[in-house]
């Protein structure tokens, strides 16, 4: 549902008023990821899913800059490096840009179909992929207030890349899109409702693009289809996101108005009493800038123990620390608080799958998480979880009423597949 200050999805109109469809012939993608201070970018041929090359630009604006380009065609290349001041954003495409040509894989090639952004938040406007126009630049804009570490950033981006080609279709790809499917009674707050209509306050949800692209490889590992299929998606990164999909659709997820919400993260508290930013206020005479860098940067697990790397976590829990030991266990708690809430959302629960950075590498993490919860049908076999592998796999006994999976992710993959579909005709 909309609220009454956000028209409904437009993207079908927004995509047959901009007319972007690619050039006959064309299959290249170009995904970028543009955030403050840094562009992630591959380039991928759709004919048969294949990376022609990747590259991230970082520290944007700074003296120390550095550029590293991976041409990955015929079997990889070796990376090559640039450092040096990039003042920004466009400095930095047209930096990658040269990299790509350097490998005979130009931006002017007419082999290039389309350029896919991913954007963060897409508000309730927003649940396809959508070619960008200028009134859908004046809506990402309207949602900065937000997306406000996030949004400007993907403006950015999507200005440059256009003014390197502006004959070329450009999509957004929102992280909020897959969880636009929530029904009112998951995505409201039980706050007053017209003050929450006028500010756009409600649950909007992330990483969308790899729950959506998760729960149906997942699917593809259970040998059934999406719309068959419940499923518990465990987003563990730096940032970190829990989703309930039943039949393809997302009807829970734990991050919120922001990517604050939620689990505990590398430096991100997740779910907190509200009152504790007032308490902070009134006691500690904290301001909201203040307590805002306190919650995003400086709680989660570097504000538990110092480290927000759950490697040197682990190994100071195996080496005696208590107060990483105490990270460990908070961590672990919430994960499992979300899973059984997640079981009683969906009522009947197919599989629960780990991934990204800390789920798709961290055997103790999805042990510790599964541990306990025998009665919800979810057990893990210790030398399945051993296994180190970047191929989708299951982790649980063939006897086991739940299955319970690592799922790489990948996002460049979903926004390329979402991008090529939406221009290719």
């Amino acid at each position: 549902m909309t609220s009454p200050t956000d028209p409904g999805n437009r993207a079908d109109e927004t995509t047959a008023a901009a007319g972007g469809s690619a050039a006959p012939g064309a299959s290249r993608v170009l995904v970028l990821n543009s955030g403050s201070s840094s562009v992630k970018y591959q380039l991928l041929d759709m004919r048969d899913r294949s990376r022609l090359a990747s590259g991230l630009v970082e520290r944007i604006g700074e003296e120390t800059s550095r550029l590293v380009h991976t041409p990955l065609t015929g079997g990889g290349g070796e990376s090559r490096e640039r450092t040096g001041r990039i003042a920004d954003h466009a400095a930095a495409l047209k930096a990658a840009a040269e990299e790509l040509s350097a490998d005979g894989l130009g931006l002017d090639s007419p082999e290039l179909a389309a350029i896919g952004h991913r954007v963060v938040h897409g508000g309730l406007r927003f649940s396809e992929p959508t070619v960008i126009t200028d009134e859908v630049l004046t809506e990402i804009e309207r949602l900065v207030p937000v997306a406000p570490l996030h949004n400007p950033a993907n403006i950015t981006g999507i200005r440059t890349a256009q003014a390197l080609r502006p004959d070329l279709p450009q999509v957004a790809v929102f992280d909020t899109a897959f969880h636009t499917t929530m029904p009112e009674h998951a995505s409201r707050y039980a706050i007053d409702v017209e003050t929450a209509d006028a500010h756009r306050i409600r649950r909007y949800g992330f990483h969308g693009t790899s729950h959506a692209y998760v729960s149906r490889r997942t699917a593809e590992l259970l040998g059934r289809a999406p719309e068959d299929v419940n499923v518990i998606v465990l987003h563990l990164g730096n940032g970190a996101s829990a989703s309930a999909v039943a039949g393809g659709r997302c009807v829970e997820t734990s991050m919120g108005l922001t990517p604050l919400e939620g689990l505990v993260m590398g430096t991100r508290s997740g779910d907190i009493d509200p009152a504790v930013t007032f308490h902070l206020k009134r006691v500690a005479g904290m301001s909201a800038d203040e307590i805002d860098v306190l919650l995003n940067k400086k709680s989660g697990l570097v504000g538990l123990c110092g480290d927000n790397d759950m490697r040197e976590i682990r190994r100071r829990v195996e080496a005696g620390d208590e107060r990483a030991a105490l990270a460990f266990e908070i961590y672990v708690h919430r994960l499992k608080k979300y899973i059984g809430a997640y079981s009683a959302v969906l009522g009947r629960v197919d599989a629960v799958v780990f991934t990204a950075g800390v789920g798709e590498n961290s055997a103790p993490v999805r042990e510790a998480a599964i541990a306990g919860l025998e009665e919800l049908g979810l057990v893990v076999d210790a030398d399945l979880n051993a296994v180190r592998s970047g191929e989708p796999r299951l982790i649980s006994p063939d006897y086991a009423r739940v299955a319970v999976a690592v799922v790489p992710t990948d996002e460049e993959l979903e926004i390329a597949n979402q991008t090529f579909a939406l221009v290719d005709n």
